[in-house]
């Protein structure tokens, strides 16, 4: 006899997968036998069910479930009835009919391959939607009870023995080194560099990190917010702040000891546009409708035609400095706003670098956090092979620049600034201890670095040392570590060529997210 199989989808463990098929000896409801006689047509022995069976079919399926006691509304399209053959079940068992499905692919030979592919790319694809949502939402705030901040948060340097530090006067008098510090990062301003010597001399002494929660930055391009931090907790204070944020002043002073030193880094807009414009141009949609060979070029013939303030990632198109800092990238140029909000980077910043300066900077630095020559050592990190370096002309330096004004009066004040520091050291004084930090870094080169330079991802011999890479091209240089390096010099050495991403981890970072993109990527030959 024939059963009816009515090619649904229907809840799991519902009694219709499949239909049960009816006992032959035991008397039946009319609708019931109605059913059971057309069950020649359904097996195939007869013409298809017409309109009229098919009303008998329904009425037959409701009548039989409250013959059984089970009745349940479902309904089904007309057009899914079809013969079937009742499905295996293990006796005494309430199998899921998900089971039985795999089973029945098993039992008729069905490769694996197409279900192992179908469960990759579901996985991927997964994993891509929740990197679009982690991008794209920023996490969700909560408010919290504001408790007071103690003064310090590491105690154990502070009944430490203060090292002379030379720098700290001309007589070389003795300092104790300042431990808390919030260092703005930056767009394309050599801020990995500073970022690894941060790293290096928060490891050393055992420091505090207020580290991001699942990415390398702080849910950019949101504001900072306290929550954003790794293992925050109402009350708790950090030593060292320096990844990735949009600034946000009032959150990151709640995170630090009153007496934490703010220090930041410029870059002269013109160049920083340029390489913004290269490096993030494939994540930036408004530059993907622009023609010809050079973009830059063609970009700022005419801004506004291009440019979009609400774009998705437009911000890295004009004034990204002033953006970074917290404040409306796409203002009017000559607001007063403009230079208030100027002035008042320059009450809280303690110490504004330099790109175009960066040894003069780094010696301002230790000089302002009282540490040692070792603690400011470097080796260029992230830097872009020469090929991909664009040369600006005067006309298209002139142009980048006033499409950047905010960024450029940004840059003329600080520049200002910044030489009335380089006359209060004394530039003669100045002279010397940049001399010393180029002879050291180039001493630490020869010990350090395979070939003494750069090379280019595909030349790099550990993954450990791999640096991140834009998105579609390998543009970031990296560099392969001596092979026979002295016992004295070999942790300082990986950890002065050690990139961003794999400090952070190693510092104990959580990084899932950062690092779930970066296997999609690769996956995907991105």
């Amino acid at each position: 006899m024939a059963t009816l199989s009515l090619g649904c989808p229907l809840p799991l463990g519902s009694p219709w997968l499949p239909f049960p098929p009816i006992p032959a000896l035991q008397p039946l409801p009319l609708g019931v036998t109605r059913f059971s006689q057309g069950g020649q047509r359904l097996a195939g022995r007869a013409e298809p069910l017409g309109l009229g069976h098919r009303c008998a079919v329904d009425h037959a399926r409701h009548q039989w479930d409250a013959f059984l006691g089970i009745a349940m509304p479902v309904t089904c399209p007309p057009a899914s009835l079809e013969p079937h053959t009742p499905r295996p079940r293990v006796p005494g068992t309430n199998v899921s009919p998900l089971w039985l499905q795999v089973t029945r692919m098993l039992w008729h030979g069905k490769p694996w391959r197409s279900m192992c592919k179908g469960l990759v790319l579901g996985t991927l694809l997964t994993s891509f939607m929740l990197l679009l949502y982690s991008y794209a939402v920023p996490p969700l705030q909560v408010s919290v009870t504001e408790i007071p901040v103690p003064f310090s948060c590491s105690s154990h340097l502070a009944q430490a023995p203060s090292p002379s530090n030379s720098s700290g006067s001309a007589s070389g008098w003795s300092c104790r080194p300042k431990l808390n510090v919030m260092f703005m990062k930056t767009h394309k301003t050599a801020s990995s560099t500073i970022l690894n010597i941060l790293f290096r001399f928060g490891e050393k002494h055992r420091l505090k990190f207020a580290f991001p929660n699942g990415r390398n930055d702080f849910y950019y391009p949101s504001f900072f917010e306290r929550s954003q931090v790794q293992h925050y907790r109402p009350g708790v204070c950090f030593n060292i702040i320096c990844n990735h944020m949009r600034f946000h002043y009032e959150e990151v002073r709640k995170l630090l000891p009153p007496d934490a030193t703010f220090v930041t880094v410029l870059r002269d807009p013109a160049y920083l546009f340029e390489s913004s414009f290269h490096y993030f141009g494939p994540v930036i949609p408004l530059t993907w409708k622009i023609t010809g060979e050079d973009k830059l070029d063609e970009f700022l013939r005419d801004p506004q035609h291009y440019y979009d303030p609400n774009g998705f990632n437009a911000h890295y198109l004009q004034n990204l400095l002033f953006f970074d800092f917290g404040y409306d990238s796409s203002m009017d140029a000559n607001s007063p706003l403009v230079e208030e909000h100027i002035r008042e980077i320059d009450r809280r910043f303690h110490l504004v670098m330099l790109l175009e300066y960066f040894d003069e900077s780094l010696v301002l630095l230790k000089d302002l956090l009282c540490w040692q020559l070792e603690d400011v050592l470097y080796f260029k990190l992230n830097a872009r092979k020469g090929s991909t370096v664009s040369r600006l002309t005067p006309e298209l330096y002139e142009q980048a620049t006033a499409w950047n004004l905010i960024d450029a009066k940004l840059y003329r004040y600080f520049n200002a600034t910044f030489w009335r520091k380089v006359e209060a050291y004394g530039r003669e004084r100045m002279a010397r201890d940049v001399a010393e930090l180029q002879r050291e870094n180039k001493k630490m080169t020869s010990i350090c670095i395979d070939g003494g330079h750069a090379v280019d991802a595909s030349a790099i011999q550990e993954s450990s040392m791999q640096p991140w890479q834009p998105l579609g091209e390998k543009t970031i240089l990296g560099y392969n570590l001596k092979k026979k390096i002295s016992k004295k010099h070999q942790k300082l050495c990986r950890k002065m060529l050690t990139p961003e991403i794999q400090y952070l981890t190693d510092l104990g970072a959580n990084l899932w997210i950062t690092k779930l993109w970066s296997h999609v990527r690769d996956f995907l030959k991105w």
